[in-house]
């Protein structure tokens, strides 16, 4: 882990993020946002794992939102690709010893909601961990017992709610329920998901929430909308409508993101981790 932080490090030259963000199937645009970027791939950091999904970069992006300096990591490692649902913990350990402490999760999903259509982008206010994996299987200590009750800090979503507002950009608010994937859910699983109150569903985010409230991070998240839940339209899935759509809720993402970020209010990327 020292080696692929002093090696960030270098290639930050001397910017201190203080936010990081995880970019989902086919929002790596988002990277576009930043100002005097500095771009380093995973292949580049030890530790870092590689991913094998396209519609995912895998590079380390850093430069300034405004005047805030942030840092995003264009693609993840899912459960799904090699079985580990601690896929992500390096990463977030890295960006934990640099500093950060605001964490930033962004995925495309699936909508259980007629009212939540293609393009959409819903900020996840609780997750439903269906797969049954858990990225601290394992985990020696106590710490492993990680209360989820505010899993999704409170005044980051309160911030990122007024961020919609203030950019006149529509958001839904929903409960996330997390696939292990890769294949896509059957029509039963969809009537399933929404029978347990579930708004949306994906393969992504749910063991990175859990690894962050570990290591402490104050957590926001919000899914693009691409596709609506298998047997609600007749039509099969697919990740090239998932990689094809989801540019389109990016753009309502980065302008929730940017006002966020570039707004001088108090509290713009303040987080308490207490309350969810």
């Amino acid at each position: 882990m020292n080696a692929a932080r002093q090696r960030l490090e270098h290639c930050l030259d001397g910017l201190k993020p203080e936010a990081a963000m995880i970019l989902g199937s086919g929002l790596g645009s988002l990277v576009e946002t930043l100002q005097d970027a500095r771009r380093i791939s995973y292949d580049e950091l030890p530790g870092f794992p590689a991913s094998g999904v396209s519609g995912h970069a895998g590079e380390v992006v850093a430069g300034h939102l405004g005047s805030t300096p942030v840092l995003m990591l264009s693609g993840r490692v899912h459960y799904y690709e090699h079985g580990k649902a601690d896929a992500m913990r390096a990463p977030l350990e890295i960006l934990h010893a640099l500093g950060i402490r605001q964490l930033f999760l962004t995925n495309s999903a699936g909508s259980l909601r007629q009212d939540m259509p293609p393009g959409s982008v819903m900020r996840i206010t609780d997750h439903i961990n269906f797969s049954g994996a858990n990225p601290l299987i394992g985990e020696p200590s106590d710490d492993r017992f990680v209360g989820m009750t505010s899993a999704y800090d409170a005044q980051l979503g309160a911030s990122f709610d007024a961020a919609a507002e203030r950019s006149g950009t529509d958001l839904h608010h929903g409960i996330y329920m997390w696939f292990s994937g890769p294949s896509f859910e059957t029509p039963a699983e969809i009537r399933m998901a929404r029978g347990f109150g579930a708004d949306a569903v994906g393969m992504s985010t749910v063991p990175e929430v859990i690894l962050a409230r570990f290591l402490g991070f104050s957590v926001v998240a919000a899914s693009v909308i691409t596709n609506y839940g298998a047997g609600m339209t007749g039509s099969e899935l697919s990740h090239h409508e998932t990689k094809d759509m989801a540019p389109r809720g990016g753009v309502r993402l980065a302008a929730i993101l940017s006002e966020m970020f570039t707004s001088r209010e108090a509290g713009g990327i303040r987080g308490t981790g207490e309350s969810g």
